[in-house]
């Protein structure tokens, strides 16, 4: 059985002839061009006849790296070695260049050694490359300078691919990170958290779309470091694959957050000792009546009970049972204030809360003789407060305006406490007929060094101002008109939807009215 024909020499022209690459033939010892397959020719713009007699300067680019004696150089290169590669930039009879890659390989025919020279356009390919390369490395230089920390986790927690700035976060080479498991990283809990999300992401759950702490221990100063983390799942054409956890310190936050919450505590606690000697203060001056009251009901009866008139002992009864059931209305009333000193953070009308307070600051203006006058927006005033603080606050304005006043003559005694909406915020305003401000440093209102008063420390001012401006409000104080000062307290209205029809027990909202 015969095989299948051979090629022929002339096939092998044809075959030759075909070829897409540009092929030129240059003889070894020569360097001349021997002969170029129609690609090349079609390329170059050249036909074959004129290109045999032309040498590098005519059809390469003028670029120094393109000169004669270094194209000669690696043709001969070619011929000693067997093969040559190099960037070459030919030029067209059009005078177009082009950058190629040229591969020039030694070939040994009959008639003796010539140089076969490949090349292919690489022009759009190197473009694409440079622009890789400059990606690449805008991307490495973000990585580097990047504050947050990336990694990628396998199913298991194992860390597939951890970034400069991972490493610096978690205190070690990025190269050491690869394969470790992050969860050794975290404190118990929060390596439960991300459990739990590696878990559920391995059933073909979503990742949680939410921020959370990872806790990691032994910083810098032997105290725990905490990193606020996103993540999401990742599948990068089948090389990299699993769930990318970006992830930033926030320990600075953490512990100022701690301070903040610290200092809530100690605020709570001031305002809770003042609202304790409030309370004395009105359980001193109002239930000392009632009782001296019925304890001279009582000791009237006593003296009448031998051969008294019933009628009289009855009355004297009754009146000292009336006495006492007022005592004991009044110690319902604190009792109920003192219920409210244990609520935290709440939606509250900010009119109910200067009422609560009313009670107190017209027992302190009695004492000192001086007249109320209470100006109450008509409509609710929602905020979202502590209304303990909140409340501490108006009756420390109001307190100071009290006892600014009753320094001066008894018909000039008038203090205003005020309430309304001025946008989106609610506003409390005490207003006196003192002294005023002129006094006093610019700016010391609130700093704690600022008193009107004989031995007055201004500490309850500067606790005012902590209390407001941590609810996001502010509190300002200037000169009234034609003397005297204003205090003036902002809050934000609060956004949601509680109308608060009904938020107050006060007899006082819409009233002006004077004590």
């Amino acid at each position: 059985m015969s095989g299948p024909p051979e090629i022929t020499s002339s096939d092998l022209g044809r075959l030759f002839a075909a070829l897409q690459h540009c092929v030129l033939v240059h003889d070894a010892a020569t360097k001349e061009i021997l002969w170029a397959n129609p690609a090349a020719c079609e390329v170059l713009g050249f036909t074959l006849d004129e290109l045999r007699p032309l040498k590098a300067p005519d059809m390469s680019s003028n670029a120094r790296q393109y000169a004669r004696e270094i194209g000669v150089a690696w043709l001969q290169r070619a011929v000693d070695e067997g093969t040559g590669v190099i960037e070459w930039c030919y030029r067209s009879k059009s005078g177009q260049d082009i950058l190629t890659e040229a591969i020039a390989i030694r070939v040994d025919l009959d008639r003796g050694p010539v140089v076969m020279v490949q090349f292919r356009d690489i022009a759009e390919e190197k473009a694409t490359r440079l622009d890789l390369f400059r990606t690449e490395g805008r991307l490495h230089a973000f990585l580097r300078n990047l504050d947050e920390g990336i990694v990628v986790l396998d199913d298991a927690g194992g860390m597939q691919f951890a970034s400069l700035s991972a490493g610096r976060l978690l205190g070690r080479d990025p190269e050491d990170l690869v394969g470790a498991d992050f969860t050794g990283f975290l404190a118990p809990d929060s390596a439960a958290v991300l459990r739990d999300v590696l878990a559920s992401t391995s059933r073909g759950g979503l990742p949680r779309d939410a921020r959370y702490r990872l806790a990691v221990p032994g910083g810098a100063d032997g105290t725990a470091r905490w990193f606020a983390a996103r993540c999401q799942y990742i599948d990068i054409e089948n090389d990299l694959s699993g769930l990318l956890l970006l992830f930033h310190d926030i320990t600075d936050k953490v512990r100022t957050e701690e301070e903040h919450h610290r200092d809530a505590q100690y605020l709570n606690h001031l305002a809770r000792y003042n609202a304790m000697g409030d309370m004395a203060m009105a359980i001193a001056h109002e239930v000392s009546q009632p009782i001296a009251a019925a304890h001279n009901f009582v000791a009237g009866v006593r003296g009448r009970l031998d051969g008294g008139d019933v009628d009289q002992l009855n009355w004297g009864l009754e009146s000292a049972t009336r006495q006492l059931d007022r005592a004991a209305l009044i110690l319902s009333s604190l009792r109920k204030y003192v219920v409210r000193l244990e609520q935290s953070k709440q939606l509250a009308d900010l009119n109910g809360i200067v009422g609560d307070c009313a009670y107190f600051v017209d027992v302190r203006a009695q004492q000192n003789a001086v007249a109320l006058r209470w100006e109450l927006a008509q409509d609710p005033l929602p905020v979202h407060c502590e209304t303990v603080l909140i409340g501490q606050v108006v009756m420390n304005l109001a307190f100071n305006a009290v006892e600014e006043m009753a320094r001066w003559p008894a018909e000039e005694r008038s203090v205003t406490v005020a309430t309304r909406r001025d946008g989106p915020y609610a506003e409390v305003e005490v207003r006196d007929n003192g002294q005023g401000l002129s006094a006093f440093p610019s700016g010391s209102v609130f700093d704690g060094a600022f008193s009107s008063k004989e031995n007055g420390h201004g500490i309850g001012l500067a606790l005012s101002h902590r209390i407001i401006t941590r609810h996001g409000g502010s509190i300002e104080a200037h000169e009234n008109t034609p003397r005297g000062a204003v205090f003036r307290f902002r809050l934000p209205l609060s956004d949601r939807g509680n109308p608060l029809s009904d938020a107050t027990d006060s007899q006082l909202s819409g009233r002006s009215w004077s004590a």
